[in-house]
């Protein structure tokens, strides 16, 4: 519940500050005092567009905080969670700031938030009804929730809605699936001469690498040849070879060892040169000998690396690409060959979750067709007594082609006000007043129900007295035992039955006017009804009537 509320620089307000308990709160004070201007800020707080003509004259900023006890709306506690919102000790401190240029800035627990998110968790603490402000229970959603909370549905539109999102699922998947099918099947012609193109060119991995290397080597195969040829001669083969000249320095430098014992280490590097000489020499006259020319080769290397740079360009840039390529293609062709199995079990699986969701959103309309002429009946039973004579209330269920995410019908609240009036929408009853009688009588029905905890009802009085204005604050107090409800009334009858009775007054000094909030009590208290019953305030008559109306006795 709303346990305190502070405004700062608001329209007349210059600061507010009050705190609320359970039960029946009653706002009331002169005409144009300033108590619309209280429930204008609340609905800043719900969601309302910032403006910065809200922000009193003189000031930089207007600022709206309310903090509430949430301790036992684990929803709400649930939902402030998910928004990274931290509760501590069970308090939820909404604020918003409106600046003199028209910026609005929005606070969570002290936390930077947007004003969407605190209009959201607002609209779970508040529901505010009035000729102006937010008007929660005009929404078709609101009402659907209404409905079958009122008829114990939770259970089943969980049913429905577990079974709407399966078949979505599935609906999307088949087809994702089918496009995808249809995409290959309208390639088909073209991956298949793809397929027929890579596979028939077998392209191997660094291929083309290899290739240019062996025809780079037979293309100067004469100079590869004739070198070898001549390094071999130099080396081993021909007269005078160096390998000639190192064996005859090796006997040279051994006959200078046998007078010189410190040469012979030298001998062992001549010899182990010579024989190295000797193998490279060998080696090469073998590479000379044993290579031949080959042309045909050397054509059949140009026009293999030939394809492979065509495929290259096409498919690559490298023929790692080439391969990649392939291997696309032949997956989307067996994709395509098993495409009538897939889509056959999709199709099994479709039509099993739509006879689910059939079935459940069955259940569910069957509920509401039993609560709704219930709660019609029960809300138009109160009608009467809130001074709407002959109006009715009606619940109507109208049928959807196919069963959604909320069920196979359309709820909506419908309301005739006068007699012989076809009903209309609530959200089309032009009367704020007669509105909130209207949702009055739906919350006295839905007090069980509803998880909203605090009501505000503005406006409720208009057009009413006497007998009328008795039944409307009885009922106000019933409801209360539910809910905190706030009620902005000029109605004695009603404001009498409150538990907090507030006064809000307007002080208009020589540089500005401002509006302040007072708690009434005792002789104060008898006064202000004394002044609301239009006597004079002063008279004994007027005070005694005012005792009365709060001892319950009139």
């Amino acid at each position: 519940m709303l346990i305190e509320l502070r405004i700062r620089d608001y329209a007349v307000i210059h600061d507010l500050r009050a705190e609320f308990g359970p039960g029946l709160v009653a706002l009331t004070g002169e005409t144009g005092a300033g108590k619309s201007i209280i429930v204008g800020a609340l609905s800043l707080l719900l969601g309302e567009r910032a403006s910065s003509d809200t922000v009193r004259v003189g000031a930089a900023r207007a600022r709206i905080e309310a903090v509430f006890d949430v301790r036992r709306l684990p929803d709400v506690r649930r939902r402030a969670e998910e928004l990274g919102v931290d509760d501590p000790d069970g308090l939820l401190i909404l604020r918003r700031e409106v600046a003199r240029e028209g910026r609005s800035r929005a606070w969570v627990n002290g936390s930077p938030s947007t004003a969407g998110q605190v209009g959201e968790l607002g609209r779970a603490l508040v529901d505010l009804h009035g000729q102006h402000e937010h008007q929660a229970l005009t929404g078709r959603d609101a009402q659907r929730e209404i409905l079958d909370a009122f008829a114990g549905a939770g259970s089943v539109v969980g049913e429905v809605e577990d079974a709407w999102r399966a078949r979505a699922a599935l609906r999307d998947e088949r087809e994702e699936r089918a496009v995808r099918l249809r995409e290959i099947e309208g390639r088909r012609d073209f991956l298949e001469f793809q397929l027929e193109e890579l596979a028939g060119a077998a392209v191997e991995e660094g291929e083309d690498e290899r290739l240019r290397a062996e025809l780079d080597r037979l293309e100067h195969l004469d100079d590869l040849l004739q070198g070898s040829h001549g390094l071999s001669e130099l080396l081993y083969a021909g007269e005078d070879s160096l390998s000639d000249r190192l064996r005859a320095a090796r006997d040279e430098l051994a006959k200078l060892a046998r007078m010189d014992a410190e040469l012979g280490g030298h001998g062992t590097l001549l010899d182990e040169a010579y024989h190295r000489l000797v193998e490279v020499g060998r080696a090469l006259a073998s590479y000379a000998s044993g290579t031949e020319a080959d042309p045909g080769r050397v054509e059949q290397l140009r026009a293999r690396l030939d394809l492979l740079y065509r495929l290259k360009r096409k498919y690559g840039p490298e023929l790692s690409d080439v391969r990649a390529t392939q291997a696309q293609v032949e997956r989307e062709l067996e994709e395509l060959s098993g495409s009538s199995i897939e889509l056959g079990e999709l199709d099994r699986r479709l039509a099993e979750a739509e006879r689910r969701l059939a079935k459940a959103a069955r259940d569910l309309g069957a509920r509401r067709r039993q609560a709704a002429g219930r709660l019609a009946e029960e809300v138009s039973a109160l009608l009467p007594d809130l001074g709407l004579k002959g109006a009715t209330f009606e619940v109507r269920l109208d049928p959807l082609p196919e069963p959604g995410l909320h069920g196979g019908e359309r709820v909506e609240f419908h309301a005739s006000l006068n007699a012989g009036f076809e009903p209309r929408p609530l959200a089309r009853i032009a009367s704020g007043g007669e509105l909130a009688r209207v949702m009055l009588a739906l919350k006295t029905v839905l007090a069980e129900v509803d998880r909203v905890p605090t009501l505000i009802f503005d406006e409720v009085d208009a057009g009413i007295g006497g007998a009328v204005a008795n039944a409307v604050g009885d009922t106000l107090l019933r409801v209360a035992g539910r809910h905190q409800v706030f009620v902005v009334t000029h109605l004695p009858q009603i404001a009498s039955r409150a538990g907090e009775h507030l006064r809000v007054t307007k002080r208009s000094g020589a540089k500005a006017t401002q509006a302040s909030l007072e708690r009434l009590d005792g002789d104060a208290r008898v006064e202000e009804i004394a002044r609301m019953l239009g006597g004079d305030a002063e008279s004994s008559v007027s005070r005694e009537h005012a005792r009365e109306l709060l001892a319950g006795k009139a």
